[in-house]
């Protein structure tokens, strides 16, 4: 005899899952759909940032809706520019982006501060690039009684993940050990070492400061409120070659962040040892089908808009006893396309003297032109010091601007 079999006790995921989806929003902005525009709209009216430049209630209304696949609202974007309002030194951007796609969602709002931070560089230009040193003129002999160090750096983001400031652990973890596979796979003179951040020893941590590849300070302000410092130090990490003057950070302000540099003023030599090692790593990423992210008219997509194109920043330690106190120093550096940035506490017993010059733009220009702007107006800036020195008028060394 047929024996009826009980009736199956349906699981509670199952028996309440209608439930369950309608408390789980789809869209990734709907929280902010509670409360009107105008109630949750910043407060933007003693704001020094570029974002508040831009932004404005209206603008606010149309994105706030809006978020990207991987879900970075508008939100997101600007926190980091309403969280630091104000800035002692320099007026910042006040915005990031979490992902590429963040400057095509967002680009009602980007795109006109792209062109308000870059000096007027449309969205409808072509960034060209351009690594090739031997076009470089120049720069192997800055006079080293003046120029004390050189460097050159940048960022760089891989396609198919989110950017710090948006990624989740394991694209954290997946970007670190792509990373090091990539860097171990370096030979030559860019053979090298990994270290963890969450690793190191205070022995450790002491050589990597005096070498000058860590600082005291690993995270800012800005890496807060944009989230990039989520789960610090988990999956950061700095490498550096044997002879520690080619070095990259893993997972801080981008996925990679590179520098050559070292003392004196060779800026040649530096700059063509960026050049190599950063081609050595764009291919071995390509060849593990995770090329750098780029798109033609914004160069080497980064974070942070200000170091979109090529996201070089050519800077040189010199000491300037003279023209650097002249009241027209800063509108000489502006005709240069040169801009000058704290130095820190490196040089804290010669600071009125110790400069750190550097390239003013990012976008529109390729990295030979840019280093070309450094080389000669540091030169420029070297013999205008010495005729002020010489008692010798300087008014017909004032450049025309570049």
């Amino acid at each position: 005899m047929w024996k009826l079999k009980p009736p199956l006790e349906m699981p509670l995921s199952l028996k309440y899952k209608h439930i369950v989806e309608r408390l789980i929003p789809h869209d990734p902005a709907i929280n902010l759909k509670k409360l009107s525009a105008e109630e949750e709209f910043p407060n933007l009216s003693k704001n020094q940032t570029y974002m508040a430049n831009i932004l404005t209630i209206q603008m606010y209304k149309r994105l706030r809706d809006r978020a990207t696949q991987s879900g970075f609202t508008l939100d997101d974007v600007i926190q980091p520019g309403v969280d630091n309002s104000e800035h002692s030194c320099t007026r910042t951007v006040g915005c990031v982006a979490g992902d590429a796609e963040s400057y095509s969602v967002f680009m009602e709002f980007f795109d006109p501060l792209i062109e308000l931070y870059h000096h007027g560089y449309q969205q409808s230009g072509m960034h060209r690039s351009n690594m090739n040193p031997e076009n470089l003129k120049g720069g192997a002999d800055l006079d080293e009684q003046y120029v004390l160090t050189c460097q050159v750096s940048t960022g760089r983001n891989v396609d198919d993940f989110c950017f710090p400031p948006h990624c989740s652990r394991g694209e954290r973890h997946a970007l670190e050990k792509l990373a090091i596979e990539a860097f171990n796979a370096l030979d030559g003179e860019f053979k090298g070492t990994y270290h963890s951040l969450k690793n190191l020893s205070e022995e450790e941590c002491q050589q990597l400061t005096t070498a000058g590849i860590l600082t005291d300070n690993l995270i800012s302000p800005l890496m807060l409120s944009s989230g990039m410092a989520r789960d610090w130090p988990d999956a950061r990490g700095v490498w550096h070659n044997d002879m520690k003057n080619f070095i990259a950070w893993i997972n801080k302000e981008d996925h990679l962040r590179i520098t050559s540099m070292q003392q004196g003023g060779n800026m040649k030599q530096v700059f063509t040892r960026y050049c190599s090692g950063l081609k050595k790593l764009e291919e071995i990423y390509h060849q593990k089908k995770h090329p750098f992210t780029w798109k033609n008219n914004l160069g080497y997509v980064l974070t942070c808009p200000s170091d979109l194109g090529t996201g070089l920043r050519a800077s040189v330690h010199i000491r300037l006893k003279y023209i650097s106190k002249h009241n027209k120093f800063g509108e000489i550096l502006q005709r240069l396309r040169l801009e000058k940035n704290s130095t820190g506490a490196v040089y804290a017993s010669v600071e009125s003297e110790v400069c750190d010059i550097s390239n003013a733009d990012r976008i529109g220009f390729s990295e030979v032109q840019l280093l070309q702007f450094v080389v000669d107006g540091i030169k420029l800036l070297i013999n205008m010091d010495k005729y002020i020195e010489q008692d010798r008028p300087i008014d017909d060394l004032f450049p025309t601007q570049k």
